[in-house]
């Protein structure tokens, strides 16, 4: 007698981006997911309690974060290889980038699980947009490290990359990351923003110690910089003076013009200001 196989069942994993600070943000496709989950990981269980709640979503939570994500994936993976219908979230923005969840998901394509990302807020990408700094290409850096000699080393790399760069920083921290920064990077752009999408929302743009000099650091804090300057080269006033007449005659603005001076040699516009107004 012919044995009957019973098919496997297959569930899904949702990837679900949440508001970073204004709830009307949640989209309908978000919502859908969340009520249709048999399961929500979150990283903090009350703080995700609050969200649900707001959208009358009444749905199972467990925690889920990065001290425990290594432990909790593989049965994760195999309730949803049952037919379990799981969503991931992080307490704002999209999971996995600079929150828990990588793990999860390289587990789950190992696996051959379904995975469903439903998008949200980026606090990355809109101060990128927001900042006025060269959007391509950029470098999502993550969280600047807390001690000082790391800092540095960290913003070594930033400097390497050689264009624009994103990073996340705390309130307690940024005026330090920022002073790192201005070290290794030069009095380069920067965009600072903070409490993107809530009633105090700031965008603070000027050069490193310019932003220093009049920030007021609260609140959640994403960091946009400019690339960092090139080494400064032995220009004399002359050659300066020569290159600014040139742009000039050519019909370029005064203060253009400047600019592109201080980009052609590797200097600050300040200081060619000052060579330019010597040299008359």
């Amino acid at each position: 007698m012919a044995q009957i196989q019973q098919p496997v069942m297959s569930g899904k994993l949702f990837i679900v981006g949440t508001p970073i600070g204004n709830l009307d943000d949640l989209s309908p496709r978000a919502i859908e997911a969340l009520k249709n989950a048999d399961l929500i990981l979150c990283e903090d269980t009350r703080h995700t309690r609050k969200l649900l709640t707001h959208f009358g979503i009444d749905r199972p939570t467990q925690s889920f974060h990065e001290h425990n994500e290594e432990e909790k994936s593989s049965n994760i993976i195999n309730t949803i290889l049952q037919g379990a219908v799981v969503a991931l979230v992080s307490d704002a923005g999209m999971p996995v980038i600079s929150d828990p969840g990588f793990r999860l998901v390289r587990l789950a394509r190992e696996r051959s699980v379904m995975i469903e990302p439903i998008p949200g807020p980026f606090a990355g990408i809109m101060a990128l947009v927001a900042s006025g700094i060269a959007p391509a290409p950029f470098t999502f850096f993550g969280f600047a490290p807390h001690r000082a000699g790391e800092r540095v080393e960290f913003y070594g790399r930033v400097a390497a990359a050689g264009h624009t760069a994103i990073v996340y920083e705390s309130p307690e921290r940024v005026i330090d990351s920022l002073k790192s920064a201005l070290t290794i990077l030069g009095d380069v752009e920067v965009t600072v923003a903070r409490e993107m999408t809530k009633m105090h929302e700031e965008f603070v743009s000027g050069t490193i110690s310019e932003v220093i000099a009049r920030l007021e650091p609260r609140g959640e804090i994403t960091l946009v910089f400019a690339a960092a300057l090139p080494p400064q080269q032995h220009v004399s006033p002359e050659e300066l003076a020569r290159e600014f007449d040139r742009l000039r005659e050519s019909g370029m603005r005064r203060n253009d013009a400047v600019k592109a001076v201080a980009e052609k040699f590797g200097l600050r516009k300040n200081d060619v200001y000052k060579s330019l107004i010597g040299s008359r």
